[in-house]
């Protein structure tokens, strides 16, 4: 007769704490992390290497850099901990694989994961603020922080309010945090920096709504009244296809009036692409508006997420000095 194995409490111990992290990971949905971070640090080395008196240089800016940047992830992960939460009973519909609804992280781990996540943001926004004397910052994380509470928590909940829901997510990730970023280098008063902020937030205006055609189904079934559910899948798309396109055309138009202060081609160039992409992506999602509704993660979505990535690594390019790059390279070898 075989001997029965059971695996010691030290094993169980272990295996659960591993699956209770697994679970904690996935509610921060870190693939999502990365656009919020690279848009922070992106804006504070546009702002760095933008027109302007900077107060940190060197190593002290680097400093700021990695703490703001941390913060816009941190600050992130809050919000999305935080719309599962009050987004349970849909997601049990949408997205039952999400550790809420499978029963990785409880209603109290969750709370608590949003709580810490967005007060360690709020510290090191203040912490940054206080290295920079640009109080404007920590202003900024709080109003963004505001604004995702707005977003899923009654009775504000703006996700149920139609173009308000858009508004509700383009301020804080589009123009908001780019303004935060630029703050780590210098004033949140600033023309350049809030040109950038509207380029971003008008073109979150439409690309949030690429994510609510997969979500029909539980969001209607629970009165989430998003612009697919509103008024169809075919309506919504034509509805939000204007600003997943011509918001680009305001970089080449803020590089040639002097708003914007980076290489003038590098720039030009920036727009012309980001309104090529931006067109590609609206028609596929006019093309065949009801396919967005099948599928979570439609191409036309993850081309929306990669041009929100090209488009902040685009403004790194179009504003450090061509002779940053060699010298660089000399000190490295």
């Amino acid at each position: 007769m075989s001997a029965t194995y059971f695996p010691s409490d030290e094993i169980v111990s272990r295996y659960r704490g591993r699956r209770a992290l697994a679970g904690y990971l996935r509610l921060a949905r870190p693939f999502t992390l990365l656009a919020p971070a690279l848009g922070m640090a992106s804006g504070g080395i546009v702002g760095y290497f933008a027109e302007g008196p900077k107060p940190l240089h060197g190593a002290d800016f680097l400093t700021v850099l990695l703490l703001g940047t941390l913060a816009a992830a941190l600050l992130n992960a809050a919000s999305n901990s935080l719309n599962q939460i009050y987004d349970l009973d849909i997601d049990r519909i949408n997205k039952p694989g999400r550790p809420l609804c499978t029963g990785e992280v409880s209603i109290t781990g969750a709370w608590l994961f949003t709580v810490v996540t967005a007060m360690a943001a709020l510290v090191l926004a203040a912490v940054v603020s206080t290295l920079t004397h640009h109080w404007g910052t920590l202003a900024l994380f709080v109003a963004a922080a505001l604004f995702s509470a707005a977003y899923s928590v009654p009775p504000a909940r703006m996700k149920a309010r139609g173009w308000w829901a858009n508004l509700t997510v383009a301020l804080p990730r589009g123009t908001l945090l780019k303004v935060a970023g630029w703050t780590l280098a210098q004033s949140l008063l600033s023309w350049e920096a809030w040109f950038i902020g509207l380029v971003m937030g008008l073109f979150l205006v439409g690309a949030t709504t690429t994510k609510d055609f997969a979500d029909v189904r539980g969001d209607a079934a629970y009165g989430v009244k998003t612009l697919p559910v509103a008024h169809g899948a075919a309506k919504a798309a034509k509805m939000v296809a204007p600003f997943i396109v011509l918001p680009f055309l305001l970089i080449p138009l803020g590089a040639l009036t002097g708003v914007l202060t980076g290489h003038l081609v590098d720039l030009v160039m920036l727009g012309v692409i980001c309104t090529l992409w931006g067109a590609h992506i609206a028609a596929r999602i006019l093309s065949d508006p009801e396919s967005l509704t099948s599928t979570e993660n439609h191409p036309a979505w993850r081309h929306m997420y990669y041009l929100m990535l090209f488009i902040q690594v685009g403004f790194v390019f179009a504003y450090v000095p061509y002779d940053f790059y060699g010298n660089l390279i000399r000190k490295l070898t």
